[in-house]
């Protein structure tokens, strides 16, 4: 696997465009109209998601097209609750069945991010390869995973929306390329954690429609009492055996749902642990994919102060050499994607 050069990271610039309060709000205030003017009580007392954007600074088209994708999560949130469960009858490019709702949230992204003004191209993980949907003058390249966990639909368990953003091109690694990640859970509560570079932080859909801010700047712990392992234990190999067994040894509680999305929720909100699809006999490189998963995770990970590896190398430093480039994954707090390391060096 190649190794990418360099490590300096890309981070949006500060905004200096002028964000209305109508848009702040989202109350109907005019155009130029000061932060508190035309906020209601409730309003006055929360920040919303496009308020923190403004806030923390993030760039005006970054912060918009952020946004614009928080939206499309709460199209995909009703296509869910509409599901009828039945399979859509054809197979992704991995040869993966589809159900109905991964064609459905694919095109609803799609064609919303076609229409935002901000994206050039666009990558799935339900499509064969990137896709031109803008002019190619437009700033942002995004890539996603737009139902993780779909087959969990039918068991009523959390499935979720992965998002990357970069600038440039796909083919390099994450570090030099992404702007911004998120992902949306749908389960209980409607939530959504993003990063454009400055910290981590959760949002919730609230009755009124509005993505409030629940926790902001999330820092994991050093040590969890968590992991999540993927894969059949009698594909592993040796050396992640043992290191499974030395988390067993170590009391570390078992917790896996077989979703990326709620796993990583959980190893976030919870402050620590970890979450691992390793390299199987096999299957060398693992399951998941480098551009579609785990890059946007390891992106947020590293934001609430946790690591991701493929076991040799951070996850952020591999380059992405094909679209279904996949790569294995340790992803949680740092003692334990530490620990992993030492023991597949062995």
């Amino acid at each position: 696997m190649k190794l990418c050069p360099g490590n300096g990271k890309t981070l949006p610039a500060d905004g200096s465009g002028v964000f209305s309060g109508k848009i702040l709000a989202g109350r109907g205030n005019e155009k130029g109209a000061s932060m508190g003017e035309g906020i209601n009580d409730y309003t006055k007392n929360i920040v919303d998601l496009r308020r923190h954007m403004w806030m923390a600074g993030v760039e005006v088209e970054l912060r918009r097209l952020i946004w614009q994708i928080a939206v499309v999560g709460k199209y995909i949130s009703a296509k869910i609750h509409e599901s009828n469960r039945k399979l859509a009858g054809f197979k992704n490019i991995y040869g993966e069945e589809q159900l109905a709702l991964d064609r459905v949230t694919d095109d609803i992204l799609k064609n919303k991010l076609h229409h935002s003004g901000f994206v050039s191209h666009y990558a799935s993980e339900e499509l064969e390869d990137i896709v031109a949907i803008g002019n190619g003058q437009e700033k942002y390249i995004v890539t996603a995973d737009p139902l993780d966990g779909s087959s969990l639909v039918d068991t009523n368990l959390a499935i979720g929306t992965i998002i990357g953003i970069h600038q440039k091109s796909i083919f390099d690694c994450g570090r030099n390329s992404m702007v911004a990640a998120l992902y949306i859970t749908y389960g209980p509560l409607i939530t959504m954690i993003y990063s454009a570079g400055k910290g981590a932080h959760e949002f919730v859909l609230d009755r009124e429609g509005e993505y409030v801010l629940s926790e902001e700047k999330i820092q994991l712990k050093e040590k969890g009492s968590i992991f999540s392992p993927g894969g059949l234990r009698k594909d592993w190999t040796d050396e992640h055996l043992k290191f499974i067994e030395k988390l067993e040894q170590d009391g570390y509680k078992l917790r896996y749902s077989g979703g990326f999305v709620p796993d990583i929720n959980q190893v976030l909100i919870k402050r620590g642990g970890l979450f691992t699809y390793p390299a199987l006999k096999k299957s060398p490189q693992g399951k998941l994919r480098l551009l579609f998963e785990l890059q946007p995770m390891a992106f947020i990970m590293e934001q609430a102060g946790g690591k991701a590896t493929d076991g040799k190398q951070d996850i952020l430093s591999v380059k992405v050499t094909s679209v279904n480039q996949r790569s294995p994954i340790y992803i949680g707090s740092a003692t334990e994607v530490t620990m992993a390391e030492q023991f597949l060096s062995n």
